[in-house]
């Protein structure tokens, strides 16, 4: 291995157009029917070498100093979990994540991270896995984190982990405000299972959204979309109520919190009604930030090695 080697690997963040939730099983996770599409809002993760038994990271960019650089770090997490699964012992190295997907935002940013650096040490360390191989290592990671390695659209089942590759004609142009709160997904889901003493089954994904993907019918699609964590985002966090009134009155088609929030995802019927509904949202004091995105995207893809 090269001294000089670097490894660049660009990972999207997700939106949830369907989020159906059941309640919560004996294991403590939640079945889940959904369906996600990856947008164009990247993080990189880079993987460079580092000495035997030495494994670090560094975090740049938008919300860096809210992400763990210890063992808690996911990205982390995922090149331990690799190099177990290679049966590697102790391989070095230093993972530098340059972060644009909002933390705990709903969008999978620790999860993307986490798919980037699978695919980033793989490279690194000359691993030769397949994909398949790298979506097990994956799914023992979290439950986002196989579909930030697949990307595109794609239904989830199981705990969101069980993945089918879905047909989604045509360009899909998203506004996202990012709110200035913080929601943690346990405490998101903790709050359904208040609001749903009595859920059973993950309800199905809308047909009509399937059939609206499948046809390249925006509106149809935007019709369908829904999130059952949205209730209990809304209810910790009231001031996504009106992010997503704000939205709509500024001519979204709908919108919705991005999983668990508290991003505020936007459909907008095209490329212009997208650039009139960001500057719409931008010149209020309702979020931090606020990104044009497009839809669908690949999942994470190395950029150099």
């Amino acid at each position: 291995m090269e001294k000089a080697e670097r490894i660049r690997v660009r990972v999207p963040g997700k939106v949830n157009l369907a989020l159906r939730v059941g309640g919560r099983r004996a294991d403590g996770y939640h079945p889940l029917d959904t369906v996600f599409q990856a947008v164009s809002l990247f993080d990189e993760v880079e993987a460079l070498p580092a000495p035997r038994g030495v494994r670090t990271v560094r975090v740049l960019g938008d919300q860096a100093s809210l992400v763990p650089t210890d063992e808690s770090n996911l990205a982390l997490k995922a090149a331990q979990a690799l190099a177990s699964y290679a049966g590697m012992r102790q391989p070095g190295v230093e993972l530098v994540i340059r972060k644009t997907i909002p933390v705990t935002g709903g969008m999978a940013g620790g999860s993307a991270d986490a798919a980037a650096a699978l695919i980033a040490c793989a490279a690194l360390w000359r691993i030769d896995v397949a994909p398949d191989e790298l979506a097990v290592v994956a799914a023992g990671l979290g439950a986002d984190v196989p579909f930030c390695l697949m990307g595109s659209t794609a239904l989830g089942r199981g705990r969101g982990d069980e993945l089918v590759p879905m047909l989604s004609r045509g360009s899909y142009h998203w506004v996202l405000a990012l709110p200035d709160v913080e929601l943690s997904t346990p405490e998101v889901f903790a709050r359904f299972d208040e609001l749903n003493p009595d859920a059973g089954p993950a309800p199905e994904t809308p047909p009509g959204l399937l059939a609206g993907l499948a046809s390249g019918d925006i509106a149809q699609v935007a019709d369908n979309l829904v999130n059952d964590l949205q209730p209990a985002a809304v209810s910790l966090r009231p001031h996504l109520a009106d992010v997503l009134a704000a939205g709509v009155d500024a001519g979204a088609l709908t919108g919705i919190v991005s999983g668990s929030g508290p991003t505020c995802a936007f459909l907008s019927e095209n490329e212009d009604a997208a650039v009139r509904l960001s500057n719409a949202l931008a010149g209020s004091d309702l979020a931090r930030a606020v990104r044009r995105v497009c839809a669908p995207v690949p999942g994470a893809r190395l950029l150099s090695c």
